[in-house]
């Protein structure tokens, strides 16, 4: 495997390489010329190798490896050198790249609002609850709505709970007024925003810690590990636990690449992938913990715990946000997810 890998954006802007990848589907040639050999699966993500997501990709790509003898090779391109948060879907429709490995909030903008009921907050009581969501049949359901553009989904992942930081604890509704919010590109989380106070900015993640120290944003959610491992204690005073809203990823190709696969390197690849997914929810585990462990022994951060008085407040002013997914998704949807977690209470 070469130790550094051509990315297509040393050739041509990205922009100009959407456009060219376009092109060459639209007419029939596939991708261009200068795309990686033959065997060699190109993975794209936004965070670093060191978070979960990052680890859980890099044993994902140490399996086909190893399962495929060397056969087949897993280029991964992580914290959002090759393509960001607002193209990597693109990149992935146009054939510019195989997998991608988009938090759930992604799929709302590009015609799957369904998967914003992961955006929705203080629906989860635990991430053993959600796993277990994700991995039974409403999972199933929403990875097969993704047929409708022609992606595929190959499986749940994710990194835990989020928690929001500023420089001022956050920890009830008042606490946000007026604040410039960095969020993902997801309705449900800039409604959310709005119904305390904050000014919701929609910025890639990669650009988050830049925006912050800069002050374009005041402060912005994470889980602790994505926090940590992106330095933000550098430039956020206050981490607040609210642990109000969820982070999970989908691992999608494109049916286009899927189909090319001889049938016997498809189940490689979903049963390598299958185990990595589950190292990824463990590691998600430890290293959420382990980062939070570290703030709280470099005292890089004030750490707070809201009151539970403080998270009824939250929680009442959010319901609104529910209110309006429903109107848009269909209530359904949300009484499908009720007693699925109910279930498995």
């Amino acid at each position: 495997m070469p130790t550094a890998p051509t990315a297509p954006t040393a050739l041509l802007p990205r922009r100009r390489w959407l456009q060219a990848a376009a092109a060459s589907v639209a007419s029939g040639l596939g991708t261009p010329a200068h795309s990686v050999p033959t065997g060699t699966i190109r993975l794209s993500h936004v965070v670093a190798r060191d978070t979960p997501k990052g680890m859980a990709l890099e044993r994902f790509r140490a399996l086909v490896e190893e399962h495929s003898k060397g056969r087949l090779r897993v280029q991964i391109y992580p914290q959002g050198q090759l393509y960001g948060d607002h193209d990597e879907m693109q990149a992935l429709q146009l054939g510019a790249i195989d997998m991608v490995a988009p938090s759930l909030s992604k799929f709302g903008p590009i015609g799957f609002p369904e998967f914003e009921l992961f955006d929705l907050p203080f629906v989860f009581d635990s991430v053993d609850a959600v796993r277990r969501l994700t991995r039974g049949a409403v999972g199933q359901k929403l990875l097969r709505g993704l047929n409708r553009q022609r992606l595929l989904g190959l499986g749940f992942f994710d990194n835990g709970f989020k928690h929001m930081s500023a420089n001022r604890p956050l920890l009830e509704p008042r606490d946000f007024v007026g604040l410039r919010m960095r969020i993902q590109g997801s309705r449900v989380i800039a409604q959310q925003m709005r119904a305390w106070g904050a000014i919701p900015v929609t910025l890639p993640f990669s650009e988050t810690r830049r925006a912050l120290e800069t002050g374009v944003v005041d402060g912005t959610e994470n889980p602790v590990s994505n926090f940590w491992t992106q330095g933000m204690q550098a430039v956020q005073s206050d981490l607040s636990l609210t642990a109000h809203g969820y982070l999970g990823y989908a691992v999608v190709t494109h049916q286009r690449f899927w189909d090319n696969l001889a049938y016997s390197d498809r189940r490689l690849v979903q049963g390598a992938l299958d185990e990595a997914l589950v190292f990824g929810d463990e590691i998600a585990d430890a290293q959420n913990d382990k980062a939070l462990a570290a703030l709280h022994l470099t005292g890089a951060a004030n750490i707070h715990n809201p009151s539970p008085a403080q998270l009824r407040l939250l929680k009442r002013a959010a319901q609104p946000v529910h209110a309006e997914l429903a109107a848009r998704i269909g209530q359904d949807w949300l009484d499908t997810v009720q007693k699925a977690l109910q279930k498995t209470a």
